[in-house]
């Protein structure tokens, strides 16, 4: 395991991965971590009935499983992700609010996503990683992660503003958020998304609770719950139907992670790829332990990713401090009433901004790798790929479906597959 070199703090300063600041900086640096993943930690588990006290623990456990995975040289944080949400709302019915009460089949689908996520991982380290950017090169990566974006953005616009104020108090979360991604600085803007949705829930309470136009906010959750307890911990159940939706999500993760370690790469001047199949592989087993207890799946972090490009300190000690603070908020269930406390069109509000941004993650990725849509096929996969997703196309196997994320991830692959060979000129002997 890793030996950090100990570096003295200075301006302008990096850190690499194998080295760290003191002890009193790496823990404040590593909290810090915890909160540029917070916001999305948390409002994954939201938008799918799940327990944000066990999804904010198992993404501390899961952090400190890719660390040990990837031998303490990847510096990376794992929390919820997003890939999940519309299949999870798919495979339970899930309509938006409260607990899922078929979470258990939900947990089922992501076990198994998390084995198929570690057995490419386990191909990857014997083979390496060619296969995978010719199987999902970036006009298809780019279509899927847009795809995650575009089929949610019902959720939030059709349910979860069921009357007009709600529907203005969205409006009023996702003004928010933009004012302080636009007009703040340094850290404020890497928080948007916590520092919009705190302005937008005191707005909330003065509108509500103040002036009576909406449904009132209640503390009395906050007020009964307990400082330190044992999270709402599920059993999975396996459903084969659940699993066909669910499991595909592990060729999302691949391509979001291999991109994820191509930019910390490209940041620290070192070369992840030795590391590509052992990180998938520590992705994979978190997932599945966290399925396994009641979390969502995991994903390494873009959040923590910009707060190292913004502070140029690379250390991996600071993701040990950041997944044991996550543990331990996991065990109050303090926290957990005062997520659940947020107004529902607040989180409403955010979900538009956060599916957005998703959205151009994708188209990012086509700008990035400077996909050519002259191309015929290119054309053809990307447009395909996100009318398949965002009208959540399905396809039924007898008694089961796979539709919107499913249908749009096999689809760019198959269709790219198909059309790169249909226009190879044949080889000459």
């Amino acid at each position: 395991m890793l030996d950090w070199t100990v570096k003295q703090p200075a301006d302008g300063m990096v850190v690499a991965p194998d080295e760290r600041l003191p002890w009193p900086q790496t823990v404040a640096l590593g909290i810090q971590h915890v909160v540029a993943m917070f916001g999305a930690t948390v409002l994954g588990p939201l938008l799918m009935g799940f327990d944000p006290n066990v999804a904010i623990l198992m993404s501390g456990v899961g952090t400190l499983i890719f660390f040990v995975a990837v031998g303490g040289r990847v510096p990376s944080y794992v929390g919820s992700s997003f890939a999940f949400i519309s299949v999870v709302v798919a495979a339970t019915g899930y309509a938006g609010q409260g607990a899922n009460a078929n979470i258990a089949l939900a947990l089922g689908g992501i076990v198994i996503c998390g084995a198929l996520y570690a057995l490419i991982g386990l191909v990857v380290m014997a083979s390496g990683t060619g296969w995978i950017e010719r199987l999902m090169p970036p006009v298809v990566t780019g279509a899927v992660v847009a795809v995650i974006g575009l089929n949610l953005a019902a959720v939030p616009v059709k349910n979860m503003a069921p009357t007009s104020f709600d529907a203005w108090m969205q409006a009023v979360t996702f003004l928010s958020i933009a004012l302080v991604a636009v007009f703040t600085r340094g850290m404020t803007r890497r928080l948007l998304v916590l520092v919009g949705l705190i302005v937008a829930t005191l707005v909330y309470a003065l509108l509500a609770n103040g002036l009576g136009w909406g449904k009132p906010m209640s503390g009395a959750l906050l007020e009964q719950a307990a400082w330190f307890g044992i999270p709402a911990f599920t059993t999975p159940v396996f459903d084969t139907r659940a699993i066909v939706l669910i499991a595909p999500v592990a060729l999302i993760l691949v391509a979001e992670n291999l991109g994820h370690l191509r930019a910390v790469s490209a940041m620290t001047g070192r070369n992840m790829d030795p590391y590509v199949g052992r990180a998938f592989l520590g992705d994979g087993v978190a997932t599945m332990l966290a399925g396994g207890v009641g979390g969502t799946g995991v994903t390494t972090y873009a959040e923590n990713i910009g707060v190292m490009a913004a502070t140029r300190i690379y250390s991996t000690a600071l993701f040990v401090v950041a997944g044991l603070f996550a543990i331990l908020l996991g065990f109050s269930p303090k926290f957990g009433a005062l997520i659940h406390s947020i107004p529902l069109p607040v989180m409403g509000g955010v979900s538009i901004v956060v599916f957005g941004l998703i959205a151009v993650a994708g188209a990012k990725i086509w700008v990035d790798n400077k996909v050519d849509f002259t191309e015929s096929r290119n054309l053809m996969v990307a447009g395909v790929t996100l009318v398949l997703g965002t009208g959540d196309f399905t396809l039924k196997f007898g008694e089961f479906a796979l539709g919107g994320i499913g249908t749009a991830t096999f689809g760019a692959i198959l269709l790219n597959a198909v059309l790169g060979a249909a226009r190879s000129p044949p080889s000459s002997r």
